[in-house]
């Protein structure tokens, strides 16, 4: 039996991975949804900024997700797998990543599932991650 190519990731996905984490909430618009635990955003679609431009045009990009990261470390070893990640000059010294909804299609479900998870334990409480991830 041939086995098949995994689904692409898509925003149902990134809903999926960061809702079946405790005590998450979905906040925002359902076009620009953003992911807390205790009100604290870990997960956000943004709307279209002047510090994300596409390079082509320079249009404002419409779809970009920043994705909190437990520290620069970690944002660095984020970068540093490459496109689709990225990051602007607008988010320097900030601890996140970002990403386009039309490139997560690009990304492993896993690596993207680890990544929100980190994230979330980045902003949850201390107890709860405990309790969530040993």
């Amino acid at each position: 039996m041939a086995t098949q190519d995994p689904k692409p990731v898509d925003r149902d996905d990134v809903d999926g991975i960061a809702l079946a984490l405790p005590e998450v909430t979905r906040e925002g618009t359902d076009e620009h949804p953003a992911y807390a635990v205790r009100g604290k955003t870990f997960v956000v679609w943004r709307g279209p900024r002047k510090d994300a431009l596409e390079p082509d045009t320079g249009e404002r990009m419409p779809d970009v997700i920043s994705i909190v990261t437990p520290g620069q470390e970690d944002k660095i070893a984020i970068l540093a797998l490459g496109e689709p990640w990225f990051t602007t000059p607008h988010f320097d010294g900030y601890d996140a990543v970002l990403v386009r909804e039309r490139d997560l299609g690009r990304l492993d479900y896993l690596e993207l599932a680890e990544i929100i998870t980190d994230a979330w334990a980045t902003r949850a409480p201390k107890k709860l991650v405990k309790e969530h991830l040993g």
